[in-house]
């Protein structure tokens, strides 16, 4: 049996391809915006489509509606650098994403926003450390 002798079901419908992609590129950032670090709703082109931005990976990144709708379609390192949340190590993450570099990409991200300790946590780490010390 050849290859093109199957059907696949994104043959039938294209939609899911496009849907299963930009599911993809949230799962990518853990559902973040790259922007601000916030949940992602929406996937916002790098180099707006109005400018000659292709719908392409290398140019699509995940975003929340306000920093989308923010943005509007000016180039996002030019709207990026005036916002009050902005921070080198995003702004590397998204240079990295455009050139392709996922996995660096991923990493700069990481290093933007490391884990947050629950206050619950903190104060069980808090407690343990304290009876380590008495049980000494």
């Amino acid at each position: 049996m050849q290859a093109r002798d199957a059907v696949f079901l994104e043959d039938l419908c294209p939609k899911l391809r496009v849907r299963r992609w930009r599911q993809s590129i949230h799962t990518f950032t853990g559902n973040s915006c790259i922007y601000c670090g916030n949940p992602s709703e929406s996937i916002d082109h790098v180099l707006p489509r109005s400018q000659g931005g292709l719908s392409l990976t290398e140019n699509c990144v995940p975003a929340c509606l306000a920093c989308n709708g923010h943005k509007s379609d000016t180039e996002a390192f030019e709207w990026y650098r005036r916002q009050r949340f902005y921070d080198p190590r995003r702004a590397m993450a998204i240079r990295a994403w455009m050139d392709g570099d996922l996995n660096l990409a991923l990493r700069l991200l990481q290093w933007a926003q490391p884990q947050q300790i629950n206050s619950k946590e903190a104060s069980q780490t808090n407690s343990n450390k304290n009876w380590k010390l008495q049980a000494a």
